[in-house]
């Protein structure tokens, strides 16, 4: 039997580029050598698509220093990606492509639209799916038609900073402090703060908006952070609920706390209450299908003391790092990584079908 070949993307141009590095290490070292053939493509922090030899260049940083480009080509009867080398041009045809790229212009459905031009089965959501689910506003306006529990919030425009103290009165009137203010399309909390008067609110503004034009002021929510991963396509699955423990001092589940700081943990069997574990599993199902997703997402909820359960974000692409939610919850399960890679492909191909018959 012929191995696909399987283009794996990464790097990328976001905030999340030394993650998604390490998420595609994770991907390609447990990838079937008897079922795939890799072309590893990384994408620098200025755009250029360079052909990667290995999974070495990627650990030492050298594939930066590749002499060969790659261009996704949208042209849908070259199936692949157009190879240049001193001065030299030929095209490269792949099967399928593993876009393992976290934040903008990679999980927001730019990349995906265009694979959707040049017709390659690729692993993930679709264009519409990314592009909501990496929306923070977007986001919470599509999960409302499923009736699920969300934090209050204000929404600004980075043009309206201009005259921030009336953006600031507004959104004293509605929200009591402290209050998280968010870029809109971000992730992993990049550009992320707390802020606990007006003060730090005027400065938290200003970082947001150093990351979108659009921010997301929203109430403090206490409560215990879970997440649940969902996998599938026209009948997806919820994983458990996870928990997760930042390290003492953050203040909230940040880039730091996330990546950086051993101290922070995830629970992949907490113990919850009576039903609350079911109503996220269902909860998080409900939202993947309100944005249309497919293949896999990862949703974040707040569990407060007196039982609510609170949504907060989907991640369509999240972290597929060693100490990452996603693929630990399914190997709870019994889903080993390998497989969890193996059922995405599958589904990239699905999706295909069920797109374009």
């Amino acid at each position: 039997m012929s191995k696909l070949k399987v283009a794996v993307l990464f790097g990328g141009q976001s905030s999340e580029h030394e993650v998604s590095c390490r998420s595609a290490l994770t991907i390609i070292h447990n990838m079937d050598e008897s079922r795939y053939e890799k072309l590893l493509v990384g994408i620098t922090k200025e755009g250029r698509w360079l052909l990667t030899k290995n999974a070495d260049a990627i650990e030492d940083g050298s594939w930066k220093d590749s002499t060969t480009e790659l261009v996704l080509s949208p042209d849908a009867s070259h199936k692949g990606f157009i190879a240049i080398e001193d001065g030299k041009a030929e095209v490269v045809k792949v099967d399928v492509v593993f876009p393992v790229l976290h934040g903008l212009y990679g999980e927001d459905g730019t990349v995906q639209g265009v694979l959707e031009l040049a017709g390659i089965p690729y692993v993930g959501c679709g264009v519409v799916a990314s592009g909501v689910s990496m929306d923070k506003l977007f986001t919470k306006i599509v999960a409302a038609t499923v009736g699920v529990k969300q934090a209050a919030y204000v929404a600004v425009r980075r043009e309206e900073l201009g005259d921030i103290e009336t953006v600031v009165d507004r959104i004293e009137k509605k929200l009591p402090y402290p209050v998280f203010v968010k870029p809109a399309n971000a992730g992993s909390s990049c550009g992320v703060s707390k802020a606990s008067d007006r003060d730090s609110l005027i400065s938290g503004l200003k970082l947001a908006a150093q990351h979108d034009r659009k921010i997301l002021v929203e109430e403090t929510i206490v409560g215990r952070e879970v997440e649940c991963a969902v996998l599938g396509g026209l009948e997806p699955k919820a994983s458990g609920v996870g928990e997760v423990l930042p390290a003492g001092e953050a203040v909230f589940y940040d880039y730091d706390a996330k990546y950086a700081n051993a101290e922070s943990k995830t629970d992949t069997h907490p113990a919850f209450p009576e039903g609350k574990e079911d109503e996220i599993r269902n909860d998080a199902v409900a939202i993947f299908k309100a944005v249309d997703g497919y293949g896999l997402a990862r949703v974040d909820f707040f569990l407060k003391p007196d039982g609510t359960v609170v949504f907060n974000e989907i991640n369509t692409l999240p972290g597929f790092t060693s100490i990452s939610m996603y693929p630990m919850l399914w190997a709870a399960k019994g889903l080993s990584v390998s497989a969890q890679i193996d059922k995405l492909i599958e589904l990239a191909f699905h999706r295909n079908e069920v797109v374009y018959g």
